[in-house]
């Protein structure tokens, strides 16, 4: 749900974005980053939270866990600068190839906020294989961005998304077994249980604040003050009909 709310959300913003242009939607690229890239981490955290080990209390890294959310955040926004700036398949591929690549990096770096009293051991193809679907789904995602257009697309696009944003999750989660070397405690680090009111107040006030910007920006008003740009044809040349009449 998570997914699903911040992909529509992010869409919606780059629907206005593509309406504006690059050059005076600079907001809306930020909000869309925003939008699409916690909507991405904050489907992964919970996920997280859900992830036990028997016996085990798991702690969580702070700061990396942060980063995970800024790196999210800040690979989707370029993702989408990249795939817009002049909507071709090579423009559209590296920005879903890095967004794919940093999305996957987002997933590890907060499995590397894991603090616990043993190690996480990856099987190496299933890793690979996340990452292939977090390049494939992001390169999915930009493609939408650049033609989402009205609520039924957007909120199809969106499901498509979620669903793969939760495959590339899961499947990174599958890649993933634990060894124990104790059972202590870790001593560092904070309990899950700590970031389930941050995590609701923090993603609650961003779906707020971007919900009513897109309330009040309806792309209908956008496109009236924002009206695309006549192209006129070239001229053509002039052409002589030899002895046939004119």
């Amino acid at each position: 749900m998570i997914a699903f709310v911040g992909s529509a959300l992010g869409l919606a913003c780059s629907s206005r974005l593509h309406l504006v242009g690059f050059g005076r939607g600079k907001n809306w690229l930020g909000s869309g980053a925003v939008a699409l890239g916690t909507g991405i981490w904050g489907m992964h955290f919970v996920a997280m939270l859900g992830y036990d080990v028997q016996g085990v209390s798991l702690h969580y890294d702070v700061t990396l866990t942060v980063l995970s959310w800024v790196l999210a955040v800040v690979v989707v926004g370029v993702g989408i600068y990249v795939a817009g700036r002049d909507s071709s398949w090579p423009s559209l591929l590296a920005g879903g190839l890095l967004a794919g690549i940093g999305v996957a990096g987002m997933h590890y770096l907060g499995m590397a906020a894991i603090i616990m009293p043993g190690t996480l051991n990856y099987d190496t193809g299933t890793v690979a294989l996340s990452v292939v679907i977090a390049i494939v789904a992001a390169t999915a995602a930009l493609w939408a961005t650049l033609r989402a257009r009205g609520p039924l697309f957007i909120t199809a696009a969106a499901l498509v998304m979620a669903f793969a944003i939760s495959g590339m999750h899961y499947t990174g989660m599958a890649a993933v077994s634990s060894t124990i070397t104790d059972h202590t405690d870790p001593t560092t680090g904070v309990a899950a249980s700590a970031f389930v009111l941050p995590l609701i107040a923090g993603l609650s006030l961003i779906i707020f604040v971007v919900t009513f910007a897109v309330l009040m920006n309806p792309t209908e008003e956008l496109a009236a003050e924002n009206p695309a740009p006549v192209r006129q044809a070239p001229p053509q040349p002039a052409t002589t009909h030899g002895d046939w009449p004119s």
